[in-house]
């Protein structure tokens, strides 16, 4: 169904991104021990949090060095009846401070202030760093310290020494596990010369395609079920089940469903999926199931077959779960066009003066 991987890059810690990405700890992040605490403990030396749940923490660090090792625990209880599982997706906010003496801290970034919150696949993380969040209630926060960089280490790098310790506090706001489908009664099966699907609860749903009748030759796109969630926009990244035919005989090539039950997720209009993705799930409303008819040119194209892919006109049924808006652009270093702007500036007075240049 999709093109190719979708790429992570969202503002977040920088040991957990890198650990989400690939699965392991950067070498200039280990340290020989990893701490965890027991679930009655807490570590003394991690910082405390107030506020409360969705909105971004008051962080107070102890008055104490940065401990210079690695430490996590969880800061603040989850009162959600969900539990979080190992191979659960997580939408999670994050708030991270580097912590850089007693009682001093900068704090570097929030997805509170951009609501921007963060999809985070558990089963890509290395399990030292997910083991913190697994077996909690959706709502805890759980504070991660990490330390720098050995400083020669990071000289060899072409890296800057990073003073103390970085700090995320990370607070878990929902969960996407294994087998999850939207909720409501189906309005619709479909048909009237387009296929059939019908309600299959928490299985895949079977989809028939009508005899005797040719493929429709445009996007067709029918809701199944309407969710009572915002709308979905391009660049968000969507969470979804799915279970994809081909119209012509009617075979599955591709299903969530089959594959365990685990969400896919992927950024929207990005070109990551196929066309009719791209295009049918835009404007839909979270918690809705859709069933998306696909002609051939919005699929997989005519040489479909030569590249391993489904021919012809496909047929999905997706349930969008959620929709996660995307991160802020990075900020550039400095404002380089006033700079360039005050430079021209400057060498056109030198010359109007006479001087060099």
């Amino acid at each position: 169904m999709r093109r190719r991987a979708a790429a992570l890059a969202v503002p977040f810690s920088v040991v957990l991104l890198a650990s989400s990405a690939c699965g392991a700890i950067p070498e200039k992040y280990q340290v020989p021990a990893f701490m965890r605490m027991d679930e009655e403990e807490t570590d003394s030396r991690l910082p405390t949090v107030e506020g409360k749940p969705g909105e971004e923490p008051k962080v107070a660090f102890p008055d104490i060095a940065p401990p210079g090792e690695q430490i996590s625990g969880v800061v603040r209880p989850g009162d959600d009846e969900e539990i979080i599982r190992a191979d659960d997706t997580l939408l999670v906010d994050i708030v991270d401070y580097q912590w850089t003496g007693k009682g001093k801290s900068e704090k570097t970034n929030s997805t509170y202030e951009t609501d921007t919150p963060f999809l985070l696949q558990l089963n890509q993380v290395n399990e030292e760093l997910s083991g913190a969040l697994v077996n909690q209630a959706v709502g805890a926060q759980v504070a991660f310290v990490l330390p720098g960089p050995d400083p020669a280490q990071a000289e060899a790098q072409g890296m800057e020494p990073q003073e103390g310790d970085t700090v995320s506090v990370v607070e878990v706001r929902d969960r996407f596990g294994k087998g999850d489908t939207v909720q409501g009664k189906q309005q619709t099966d479909g048909g009237d010369g387009l296929p059939t699907a019908a309600d299959a609860g928490s299985a895949a749903p079977e989809i028939e395609i009508p005899k005797d009748t040719d493929p429709p030759k445009k996007l067709e796109k029918v809701d199944l079920i309407e969710g009572g969630g915002p709308e979905t926009e391009k660049e968000q990244q969507l969470v979804v089940q799915y279970t994809g035919v081909r119209w012509e005989d009617g075979e599955m090539f591709d299903s969530s469903w089959k594959q365990g039950g685990t969400p896919f997720t992927f950024p929207l209009g990005q070109g990551q999926v196929i066309e009719g993705w791209d295009k049918g799930l835009e404007g839909v409303k979270v918690g809705s199931r859709v069933m998306l008819v696909i002609p051939e040119d919005q699929a997989y194209g005519k040489e479909a077959e030569e590249n391993g892919q489904p021919a012809g006109t496909l047929v999905f049924v997706v349930d969008v779960l959620g929709a996660v808006n995307p991160p802020p652009p990075p900020e550039e270093e400095g404002d380089g066009k006033d700079s360039g702007d005050k430079e021209s500036k400057d060498s056109e007075d030198k010359d109007a003066e006479g001087g060099e240049g």
